[in-house]
């Protein structure tokens, strides 16, 4: 019989701590103007000492595991989408994310596939249930940008913040849930969005440390050009791989790495923006956590009913891209995503933000 994956359940973390763009213009030479002008960003959330890509990841997805209705132990699979993980080389997070959550009989690994890693995650559940193999995935986005961001650097240290949401897919009837989806690379612009250092080509040593190459470093310019022409063409690919046009969706969900690429895509493809979810201002780019992070908030705001047809489109390093159309369902057992606790503004010293931990 012919199945489909469903998402069931949906949850996010944030953390507590809130850095404003005024808390930015005492670290760096920004305002807050140019930041909101050029990136629609105006807060962001900051791990604090107590909070890693795992603390986060283990809320987002007890949330999404409680929504769902479902025992831990009814999980098969548990995929991280991170490029920030607890470990740098080993063990993964999703194992530890299975330990925490008590979910004996998952399989986990993590994904890197940079800001397309929760589109490309969500493939991967996709393709497994469909094809037998299991009946129950967890696909959590986590990230602690904040860890690997050169506060030094104004180009790169406004744009990204810390965050986690997470899904979980269940198998279900044909024609419902994840109807299709797209992935493509381009590696010849892997330099564009990179952290040059740590790994074989340049292992770490007091040089690269030095040097700061352990830290994001992006082409801002080359990126934002890709963006504008590579998230249009991939949301229409999924949309014509299920023979949907752009009047179909009903919820535009994208990657919230900049308002203004947001907008331009949206223009693209004739999507008003009344139709497209954004929270970009709130907590800037969370990477692989943005769109499971925003398709939870449209959930809680009751932008999403029975049936709607979403699209889900990210891009990111790799360069990388993907997008995916979702039928959405209500799940049966439980009703809504619990909020989280309101933020604490914590103020900021002068100088750097160190990484916790």
């Amino acid at each position: 019989m012919a199945a489909c994956a469903r998402i069931t359940g949906w949850g996010k973390a944030l953390p507590q701590r809130v850095l404003t763009n005024h808390d930015l213009e005492r670290m760096v030479e920004t305002s807050d103007e140019w930041i909101r002008t050029r990136t629609g960003i105006s807060e962001r959330r900051i791990a604090g000492p107590t909070e890693s890509t795992l603390t986060l990841a283990v809320q987002a997805a007890r949330e999404a595991v409680a929504v769902a209705g479902i025992a831990p132990a009814a999980i098969d699979l548990i995929i991280v989408c991170t490029f920030s993980p607890e470990f740098g080389g080993m063990p993964s997070t999703a194992s530890l994310v299975q330990d925490a959550l008590g979910a004996s009989r998952a399989g986990a690994f993590d994904l890197n596939a940079a800001c397309s890693g929760f589109v490309y995650g969500l493939a991967m559940a996709q393709a497994t249930i469909v094809a037998g193999a299991h009946e129950t995935v967890l696909v959590i986005g986590a990230e602690t940008m904040s860890r690997l961001i050169d506060w030094s650097d104004r180009s790169t240290c406004v744009l990204f913040g810390d965050g986690a949401g997470a899904v979980v897919v269940e198998r279900g009837a044909a024609g419902t849930g994840v109807l299709s989806c797209v992935l493509g690379s381009d590696g010849s612009g892997g330099e564009l969005l990179c952290i040059p250092a740590g790994g074989s080509r340049q292992p770490a040593s007091p040089e690269t440390v030095q040097s700061a190459r352990h830290f994001i470093r992006m082409n801002g310019k080359e990126v934002y050009r890709f963006a504008v022409t590579t998230l249009p063409r991939a949301a229409r690919a999924a949309l014509d791989r299920v023979g949907l046009a752009v009047a179909d969706v009903d919820l535009f969900v994208p990657h919230q790495a900049n308002i203004r690429i947001i907008q331009s895509a949206a223009e693209a493809l004739g999507i008003p923006m009344s139709r497209v979810f954004t929270n970009v201002d709130r907590y800037g780019n969370t990477s692989a956590a943005s769109i499971p992070i925003a398709l939870c908030e449209a959930v809680e705001q009751g932008r999403l009913a029975q049936g709607d047809t979403v699209l889900l489109a990210g891009f990111g390093g790799g360069l990388s891209w993907g997008a995916a159309v979702v039928e959405w369902t209500e799940p049966a057992r439980a009703s809504a995503c619990r909020l989280q606790p309101a933020p604490a503004r914590v103020a900021l010293p002068a100088g750097h933000v160190q990484p916790a931990g």
